[in-house]
């Protein structure tokens, strides 16, 4: 109960501390953090752990061969960076392929598999921007792997729910449905090959590390990527009809990238490029930026609909221009430029929705949309809704350390995706594959080499160049809608971290998904039961189809927020309630 005289805000107490915070989707991973900086380590140390305790605690949403796409703000340098986390197909995929083998669909199971790239990730962080040893950073993930953890709600519920799934690689039910059945919560929960993957990787560091830090890190990603590890990873995907092969496995690299960035009322968000769907939540909010969004009232109709509005404009550019810059001819400077989403702006009409997905501008031109295509929702076309999926799952974290060092990062892809447990190695495949299209014309089409358009987008804000904020979520394409929505009820509304996870939410599904193949819901927007009724019932009289989710839908969780204030150093760090995420810092 509230203290007399008082207003709960929030659900939890906010946590406060000015040498570090660290925020996470597993109360465990969140202390793994926490013991690195205590220790001495920096952010990207913290981070690193972090990471790989999450591989742990929540493998069935990240994994070690998974993907992390991650964003980091660099002190020292004043810089900020990306690594992009992500495989890329093998030389063997072809959209040829899978219309040859698999009737033009991306099919369930290892023949979605992508190199593996959440341990490069790791190890390119550590090694470039971190201070520690692998063995320092990895002890805790070996530990909850081998001496195991309690068995918890969210994990639970999900290997009960999705029991045929689990159960179909016998590797994965050894793992994950001991004695037959899945673990009920409070039950402890080994990962043992994993442990021992994990202990091997630090001996062979060990084996190396008289010829300095970064050589004794290079064999620890060499044992992954060509040596014993490499090996088996690419001679079981062979041996289950995959297409990794080792020269998959010896090519895969991820990259460091500069960021995407927009200015918002005095802040400059970054977010991850092209290769991911980055862009989408930077071009909604600058698209937004030009309402007095404030004035409308938080999760008001007029709020709601204004911003989901955006966010289908934005949805749109994705559809039409965003894939891997490597690949594609990504107009990204243009799509973020003021004078053009200023035009896109125009394309809100704020008495009536569009009914489907809004036309894609024309950002080259700076045109708010190309020739011929409707300019107001009430020239748009009828369209129908098409079957598919709309994925989901992930991970989020971040920390900050007392130098204003920033990691923040959106581990995915493990073992829900229905692949099979490397034998003797605890390990899953990287199934992301599944966000790419079979169809040559798509900026997300499959090509070997080519990374698919990811969902993952982790975020940071800076505010005259100091650090303020790292922020972002889980689930697919609720991703950047989540991730704007925390932004603007921190910088719109003035929520503290802990309040802006918990507020609830609204999801536009009008547009085409990542999934392949891609669900398309046109009109529908979905929101939390705490949204009050009269708002859902002006929606619809503006043209949006309407659902309700529960009060507070686990679908929407796994949210985290990390504040800074630069003049006193003071974090304030946010988890969602929705699910386990936990923010611990001192």
């Amino acid at each position: 109960m509230p203290v007399p005289g008082t207003t709960l805000t929030s659900y939890r107490p906010l946590m406060q501390g000015a040498n570090g915070m660290v925020v996470a989707s597993h109360p465990s991973a969140a202390m793994a953090g926490l013991d690195i900086l205590r220790r001495g380590g920096n952010a990207i140390d913290a981070g690193v752990a972090v990471g790989l305790a999450l591989n742990v605690v929540h493998v069935d949403d990240c994994s070690f061969l998974g993907v992390a796409p991650t964003i980091m703000y660099l002190a020292d340098r004043r810089e900020v960076t990306t690594i992009d986390g992500l495989g890329v197909w093998p030389r063997a995929a072809s959209v040829d392929y899978f219309k040859r083998n698999h009737g033009g669909l991306i099919p369930p199971g290892i023949s979605r598999s992508l190199t593996p790239a959440a341990a490069d990730a790791w190890i390119t962080a550590l090694s470039r921007f971190g201070t520690m040893t692998f063995a320092d950073v990895s002890a805790a993930a070996a530990d909850l792997a081998g001496n195991g953890f309690p068995m918890y709600r969210y994990l639970s519920d999900r290997l009960h729910t999705a029991f045929d799934l689990y159960n179909a690689w016998p590797t994965t039910a050894q793992v994950f449905l001991p004695n037959g059945r899945a673990p009920r919560r409070g039950e402890m929960f080994y990962q043992r090959d994993l442990a021992a993957t994990l202990a091997t990787l630090a001996e062979v560091e060990a084996s190396d590390r008289g010829r300095g830090r970064q050589a004794a890190l290079q064999a620890v990603r060499d044992y992954v990527y060509v040596g014993e590890l490499g090996k088996k990873i690419a001679a079981y995907s062979q041996e289950q009809c995959g297409l990794i092969s080792e020269e998959d496995m010896a090519s895969c690299r991820v990259s460091v990238e500069p960021p995407v960035s927009v200015s918002y009322r005095g802040y400059q968000v970054y977010c991850t490029g092209p290769w991911g769907q980055g862009p989408t939540g930077p071009q909604a909010l600058k698209i937004l930026e030009g309402f007095d969004l404030a004035s409308m009232g938080h999760n008001s109709a007029e709020y709601v609909h204004t911003v989901s509005q955006a966010l289908n404009l934005a949805f749109a550019d994705r559809e039409r221009y965003v894939g891997d810059p490597r690949f594609v001819d990504v107009p990204i400077d243009d799509m973020l430029s003021d004078e053009y989403l200023a035009q896109r702006r125009s394309l809100i009409d704020p008495d009536r929705a569009w009914p489907g997905l809004p036309p894609a501008g024309d950002p080259r031109r700076r045109r708010a949309v190309r020739d011929g295509e409707p300019r107001s929702p009430g020239e748009a076309p009828a369209v129908s809704a098409t079957a598919g999926d709309h994925g989901g799952g992930t991970s989020y974290f971040a920390v900050i350390d007392r130098e204003g060092n920033v990691f923040s990062c959106t581990p995915s892809e493990g073992t829900k995706s229905g692949g099979p447990i490397i034998p003797g190695t605890g390990l899953a495949f990287s199934l992301r594959g599944y966000q790419s299209k079979v169809d040559e014309g798509h900026p997300s089409s499959v090509e070997p080499g080519k990374r698919p358009r990811l969902t993952p987008a982790p975020a940071l804000v800076l505010r005259e160049g100091e650090p303020v904020m790292a922020v972002g979520a889980h689930g697919g394409d609720h991703i950047p809608q989540g991730t704007v929505q925390l932004l603007l009820n921190v910088l719109e509304f003035g929520r503290d971290p802990q309040e802006a996870v918990e507020e609830p939410r609204f999801y536009s599904y009008s547009f085409p998904s990542s999934s392949s193949p891609s669900k398309y819901e046109p009109g529908m927007l979905r929101m939390e039961g705490r949204i009050p009724n009269q708002v859902t019932e002006a929606l619809r009289k503006k043209g949006h189809v309407v659902e309700r989710y529960p009060d507070w839908w686990e679908g929407s969780a796994l949210y985290c927020m990390i504040t800074r204030d630069p003049a006193t150093g003071v974090l304030r760090g946010g988890a969602d309630p929705r699910c386990e995420a936990y923010a611990v810092g001192y």
